[in-house]
């Protein structure tokens, strides 16, 4: 763990091993399963979730409001015209968000693990926020792509190299099942002026992106497999 801010600036990402055990990952496995099985999806909202672009991003008031509440969001064709769910609701979920560490204590633990807290005690961050948590579930067969980006389109701080995202993998990610990947050094020439934000408009969308959007060469990619529970990625902006 001790040149994990070294890799972080050097690379843009690291990969944490050791952080957390068995019992951990499938603690959080267990909870979200009782937090899905005791979804009702007539009394909530069915919020598609998209990666991409403009009209197809999510942007309702209920994704709006979500960053301290237990919220689910569902995979393109998840639901058809007429609202009916297509596949068991197990399978229909692209995530749940995005406040787990603040309203359930799986998660609360989770996030603020002994061990996580001192890899941004070695970050040297003094007051460091939690501004939202989400469980991703990559289901198979149903959705739509995860375009490339950076996080800082969406999660916008001043100074932006104080952002820093946390990701646990609660199966093994491989190549074979859509491991994150990521172009190193790329957080050296980010374009950080393309941002999603909110209109604050009574009538029409309530977000919209804004700057000039970055193009990402596909060959540069590299990814970064890892073992469920056994590492952490850490990555920058």
């Amino acid at each position: 763990m001790s040149n994990i801010r070294q890799k972080l600036n050097d690379f843009g990402y690291a990969v944490v091993d050791d952080v957390l055990n068995a019992q951990d990952i499938e603690a959080m496995k267990l909870e979200m399963n009782k937090i899905v099985g005791n979804l009702d999806i007539e009394k909530e909202p069915k919020s598609v979730f998209s990666t991409y672009d403009e009209d197809q991003h999510v942007a309702d008031n209920y994704f709006l409001n979500s960053s301290d509440k237990i919220a689910f969001f569902y995979e393109e064709g998840a639901f058809d015209k007429n609202g009916k769910l297509q596949v068991d609701k197990t399978q229909a979920l692209n995530k749940v968000g995005h406040g787990l560490h603040v309203l359930n204590d799986v998660f609360k633990r989770v996030t603020f693990h002994p061990k996580v807290k001192a890899i941004f005690k070695e970050l040297n961050f003094e007051v460091p926020e939690v501004v939202q948590s989400m469980y991703i579930f990559k289901q198979p067969r149903i959705g739509g792509a995860v375009t490339p980006h950076i996080d800082a389109t969406f999660l916008y701080v001043e100074p932006i190299e104080h952002l820093v995202g946390v990701w646990i993998a609660v199966d093994d990610a491989k190549i074979e099942n859509g491991c994150l990947s990521f172009i190193p050094e790329s957080h050296k020439v980010s374009n950080v002026d393309y941002r999603f934000v909110r209109t604050h408009s009574k009538e029409g969308k309530l977000v919209k992106f804004i700057g000039e959007k970055p193009t990402y060469d596909d060959n540069k990619f590299e990814a970064v497999p890892i073992k469920k529970g056994k590492n952490v990625e850490f990555f920058k902006y």
